[in-house]
């Protein structure tokens, strides 16, 4: 009786996948979009986000009726209602990235989709998406409480707002989305993303370089070439009495704050590992 040969290694068996199709690239959107809303951290995010929208919208009725010489226009408006959708929904770009390695699913994630470059892809896509979402609601609670002011405060209602406002608004949201996507992808932690972008997006421009702008004439010069918020200030009425060295400063910033940090995040990502 012969015995078996173990020593004989069986032919290699293979999975065909070539006739299967991708994933659409609009599902991996909507997928990332669920990420980043369809969660507790999410839904607190979006809640705490809504009570700011609604207790400013509360104070500057307040103040209308308070004050006499108090107006407000849809422009004021339009400005006012985007500050507390700048508080915490940059969180949002920053956890879609980071939660694929501090809540190790990226190990789903890139298996069932393992073109990264995809993913991001997605994510930036739902980002963005979340980002004129929001502008538009800011837009619409600034329509609806513009005569409700004017009503409270007894004066005609002003329609101000110009589409070249507008837009500077909806990209200064925009970039700032960006910035922390970038800034995501660079570190993939949520704790360490987090704190630099805020450091570098609101702590250092109101309590360290509007400080330093105002007292030395060097600060004047060399600030809005680093920093994404005076740089952009120029742009936030249009593009009237902008120049050629105010587009410089805001491509460098833009470089420095989100080219950069998204080309090496997005590097780091296609080459890194979740553990």
């Amino acid at each position: 009786m012969s015995t078996p040969d173990l020593t004989a290694t069986a032919p290699p068996r293979t999975i065909d996948i070539s006739g299967t199709a991708r994933v659409p690239f609009t599902r991996l959107v909507a997928v990332e979009w669920r990420k980043m809303l369809d969660t507790r951290g999410g839904f607190w995010l979006m809640a705490i986000t809504g009570l700011l929208l609604a207790g400013t919208i509360a104070l500057v009725l307040l103040v209308v009726a308070l004050a006499d010489d108090a107006r407000v226009s849809a422009n004021d408006l339009s400005q006012i209602l985007s500050i507390p959708l700048s508080v915490l929904l940059p969180v949002f770009p920053i956890l879609v990235v980071t939660s694929e390695w501090s809540q190790r699913t990226g190990l789903v994630t890139f298996s069932l989709e393992p073109h990264r470059l995809r993913v991001l892809l997605a994510k930036l896509s739902a980002v963005v998406l979340l980002a004129l979402a929001t502008m538009v609601l800011a837009v619409v609670l600034g329509a609806i409480t513009n005569p409700v002011g004017a009503a409270i405060g007894g004066y005609d209602v002003r329609w101000n707002l110009e589409a070249g406002t507008l837009v500077m608004t909806v990209i200064s949201q925009l970039l700032y989305f960006l910035m922390a996507f970038g800034l995501a992808m660079l570190m993939l932690s949520t704790p360490a993303a987090i704190a630099v972008f805020y450091v570098v997006a609101i702590m250092l421009p109101f309590m360290v370089y509007s400080i330093l702008y105002a007292v030395f004439d060097w600060a004047q010069s060399l600030i809005p070439w680093i920093d994404l918020s005076f740089a952009f200030t120029p742009f936030l009425d249009g593009f009237d009495g902008v120049d050629g060295l105010d587009v410089a400063r805001l491509l460098v910033a833009v470089a420095i704050w989100i080219v950069a940090p998204m080309v090496l995040g997005a590097r780091r990502v296609l080459t890194s590992e979740p553990k």
